[in-house]
């Protein structure tokens, strides 16, 4: 069948599933940040302010490099940067570079919601920096999200990168990883046993003499002031100095920059905003730089976040959001990651698909908290630059806080807190807890409805499609979502993903599959590109495809259109919205 052009008008059976109730929705005025202070640009006629984040009191480093490859990407040898991302940057106008640093840091002893304790000076270091930046001026935005490793697996692994790549290349931000813990150096698996002849320059232990992360915060304030104000390399190449720095990190990361806010960043003042993804404690009240707390119903059920951090109420610098139904690691995070963890490390990490499944229930939530994560970083930049307080959102509701209980309703489904359509018009019970071995309890679990189940819940494809654009709309007026959501992946890959469950499940076959996937590929190329028109003539081609091939299970049929029909109801939803 011939791809339809752009201009070709829908046909009316599928621009009529919007109409039933969603009048209301689309009349809702879009979300409080406009695009381009999301991006970091002005809004209208008001001018971004001037950074005060100016680092005088933080060192500068000697900064080598760009490192170079002496290996392909994925040669045993191991001549290219650890975790080398797998997305076609050059595609997106974006540079990968590695860069090591070198210097005397500052070791610091955490105090509570104090300021740090000098425990020594000038302690010589040596350390990388990570860089994913646009190639040119024009499409930099001017924002740097600094993302602290994640070393829980004792290596680097950028969890905030995984999680929102997509979009920090859309808006034009420059992303910076950094290595600032020695697990992730010195490890029996980090940067210098894997690559010696690469990273063995490297120490974050003084010579074997500093057995804690105790020079860490300063680690990190140097490598920030590396990007900001660079002396000699310059870490982004030809791009201006950043306007705004933002840090970021996940888990354990979270935890370090909590002590990083309260210890050390009223003397570095190298930072203009901080993001605690999944955890990060209790927070003093007395500094001026905005914190986004992002956490997962899983964060909060396990008691990742403390009930101390959490009782924190939100503040002119403090704003707590929590997802229900997400997990602490879940299915971006591991389906991104997965590949690059299996080429540098050896194995898929747990609950990769078609690797054995070791939890009590299948693992790594659905609910897109990435998306959420996204709209996040583009109100931190509002937030700092034009003063716009990112809108708040509803906690979890909770039955017990010794130990944590979520309170669920007769599905198992979390209630309360920002409620995407994944959650609050469930086609799955996802849920941030779990058990089983290792990090079952961090996965969560993601269940699929039975067809009686959905039967009952949507008696008809329209039933569903309504209630999930709703919702969806009713998330990204709330600002929960970031502008540019229909252009995210993952609204292609989970229809993707259901086609090749039930294609394993022997409930359709691997012909009508190819036949779907070909619209299906299509249609992501133009929907992530924002060529809305063109990518709901697709997928209303793949719904007629989907209706003549797969005749013989209704029920895997209307699993397909409800998905499909939902996304071509949203995609018309942005269209009229951007008229």
């Amino acid at each position: 069948m011939p791809v339809l052009p752009a201009t070709t008008p829908r046909t009316p059976a599928r621009r009529s599933l919007i109409a039933f109730g969603l009048a209301g929705a689309l009349a809702v005025t879009a979300g409080p940040v406009a695009p381009a202070a999301a991006a970091g640009r002005p809004a209208g006629p008001t001018p971004p302010r001037q950074s005060t984040a100016t680092g005088a009191n933080v060192a500068n480093p000697v900064v080598a490099g760009p490192i170079a490859r002496t290996t392909p990407v994925g040669d045993s040898r191991h001549g290219y940067p650890f975790l080398a991302t797998d997305v076609d940057l050059a595609a997106a106008g974006y540079v990968e570079e590695e860069f090591f640093l070198f210097g005397t840091a500052t070791r610091y002893a955490v105090q509570g919601t104090q300021d740090a304790a000098v425990l020594g000076a000038d302690q010589p270091y040596g350390t990388r920096l990570v860089v994913r930046r646009p190639a040119n001026t024009g499409k930099f935005n001017g924002v740097v999200i600094a993302e602290w490793n994640n070393v829980s697996n004792q290596w680097d692994q950028e969890v905030d990168w995984f999680q929102s790549h997509e979009h920090l290349i859309r808006e034009g931000y420059a992303w910076v990883g950094v290595s600032a813990q020695r697990a992730g150096l010195h490890s029996a698996t980090g940067l210098k046993a894997w690559s010696p002849g690469r990273y063995g320059p490297l120490d974050l232990t003084v010579g074997g003499t500093v057995t804690d992360d105790s020079l860490s915060y300063d680690v990190f304030s140097q490598a920030v002031k590396a990007v900001r104000h660079p002396t000699g390399v310059d870490p982004l190449g030809r791009l201006p100095a950043p306007r705004y720095v933002i840090a970021t990190g996940h888990s354990q990361s979270a935890g370090r920059l909590a002590n990083y806010y309260n210890g050390v960043q009223r003397s570095a003042n190298v930072l203009d905003a901080v993001v605690l993804h999944g955890g990060g404690g209790v927070l003093r009240t007395d500094l001026a730089t905005p914190v986004f707390r992002l956490n997962s119903e899983g964060d909060v059920a396990s008691g990742i976040l403390p009930a101390a951090a959490r009782s924190q109420a939100d503040s002119p610098v403090l704003r707590s959001w929590e997802v229900a139904g997400a997990s602490h690691g879940d299915w971006k995070l591991i389906t991104d990651y997965g590949p690059l963890r299996k080429r540098d490390i050896g194995s898929y990490p747990g609950g990769y698909p078609g690797e054995p499944q070791t939890c009590t229930l299948p693992s790594l939530s659905r609910v897109p908290q990435h998306m959420v994560q996204n709209a996040v970083y583009d109100h931190t930049v509002a937030w700092v630059a034009h003063g716009v307080a990112p809108p708040a959102a509803p906690r979890i509701d909770m039955t017990g806080t010794t130990p944590p209980a979520v309170a669920r309703d007769d599905l198992g489904l979390a209630l309360g807190g920002i409620r995407l359509a994944q959650h609050e018009v469930p086609l799955r019970i996802n849920s941030g807890s779990n058990s089983g071995p290792g990090f079952c309890f961090l996965d969560g679990s993601s269940v699929p409805l039975t067809d009686a189940q959905l039967a009952t819940l949507y008696p008809t494809v329209r039933s569903y499609v309504d209630a999930s654009v709703a919702a969806t709309l009713l998330a990204a007026d709330a600002g929960h979502l970031p502008r540019s959501f229909t252009r995210d992946p993952a609204w292609y890959s989970d229809l993707r993903d259901l086609i090749g469950e039930y294609v394993a499940a022997g409930r359709i076959s691997e012909y009508a599959a190819a036949r779907l996937e070909d619209r299906l590929r299509r249609a992501e190329q133009a929907g992530t590109a924002g060529n809305t028109a063109r990518a709901g003539a697709l997928l209303e081609q793949l719904a007629d495809r989907a209706e003549k091939s797969i005749t013989r299970d209704p029920a895997a049929r209307d699993a397909v259109l409800r998905t499909t029909e939902a996304l071509i109801a949203l995609l018309d939803a942005a269209e009229r919205r951007a008229r």
